[in-house]
């Protein structure tokens, strides 16, 4: 396990995701997947405060209420690490002071909770002063209602500006980083954002892992894609590479005997300045696959072949 020194905590090397729970998974199924990643040896877990205001009939908050509603009936909160993200939930849009000190305040009404372990600025907002949003993380760090503060969706040179700032006005800097990363999606983050970690010593957390699912090895053709109810998130990987990726991820599978998206999150474990991949996982059978991956390790020449295969991939991509 890693740790966050802020936090004082050791992290579980898998981030359990849950941008799935109240969307693709009702609260009974998403408490079921909770049970066995703790189960397992898990205590991370990821939200945000926007999840999931996109399903017809939600208002964004409800897999932070479900996590909530998981942690109190456990009697959990000591024994998990809780990251939320704000700046999108469509009441406290944006980082101004308000917006951020109003949805922490939601944030924590939902969780049942008094603190917050890892409040991520889910992605840049160039229309307030970084100086304001910067003093509104570190007055709640102060005040005890974060304990760490990370970032989410941010370039190596606001990453830069915001360190500054930090140090100029005695705010506690950055910790984390969750940046996209995957097998299919990787040259902005090394070319922009690992000479930032490096500087600054973050502890990345890697979102979209598995490629919104283009790396669990079921996507192999166009058509597989255009009929896919994720079509318009796997377009973002989209090419003939992206294919050959998958191919060489499959073949290294399949000689550990683990599936393509276990074999994934084990490339991408082992990545300069990866602490832990964020993963969901909409159904609880899902979760041991997840888990696993915390536990192979791939050769240097498997390494070395995704590396080559993946590494000239064409750059898109979206947030989370």
């Amino acid at each position: 396990m890693q740790n966050f020194s802020t936090l004082d905590a050791s992290i579980y090397p898998l981030c359990l995701g849950s941008n799935t729970f109240g969307w693709t998974s009702d609260e009974a199924e998403s408490r079921a997947v909770i049970d066995a990643y703790v189960e397992g040896g898990g205590n991370f877990i990821d939200t945000a405060d926007n999840y999931s205001w996109w399903v017809d009939g939600n208002v964004g908050g409800e897999s932070e209420t479900i996590i909530g509603h998981w942690m109190r009936d456990r009697s959990a909160r000591d024994r998990v690490v809780i990251a939320t993200k704000c700046g999108r939930h469509p009441d406290f849009l944006g980082l101004s002071r308000s917006s951020i000190r109003g949805a922490v305040a939601a944030s924590l009404r939902r969780m049942e909770t008094d603190y917050i372990d890892v409040l991520y600025a889910h992605r840049d907002d160039p229309t307030v002063p970084l100086e304001e949003t910067a003093a509104a993380f570190d007055e709640l760090r102060r005040e005890g209602s974060i304990r760490a503060v990370g970032l989410s969706n941010y370039s190596g040179a606001r990453i830069d500006e915001w360190m500054r700032i930090a140090d100029a006005n005695g705010f506690a800097r950055p910790v984390a980083l969750q940046p996209h990363l995957n097998l299919l999606f990787r040259r902005e983050f090394e070319a922009d954002l690992r000479p930032a970690i490096e500087r600054y010593s973050l502890a990345v957390v890697p979102y979209f892992g598995l490629a919104s699912g283009f790396l669990t090895g079921k996507y192999r053709s166009r058509a597989d894609i255009d009929s896919s109810p994720r079509a318009s998130m796997l377009e973002v990987y989209y090419s003939d590479e992206a294919f050959a990726a998958v191919e060489t991820l499959v073949d290294v599978a399949a000689a550990h005997g683990i599936s393509p998206a276990t074999a994934a999150l084990a490339w991408l474990r082992v990545q300069s300045g990866v602490v832990a991949p964020v993963a969901s996982a909409s159904r609880v059978e899902q979760v041991a696959g997840l888990l696993e991956s915390t536990r192979v390790e791939l050769s240097p020449e498997e390494l070395q072949r995704l590396d080559t295969v993946s590494a000239a991939l064409p750059v898109g991509g979206e947030d989370a």
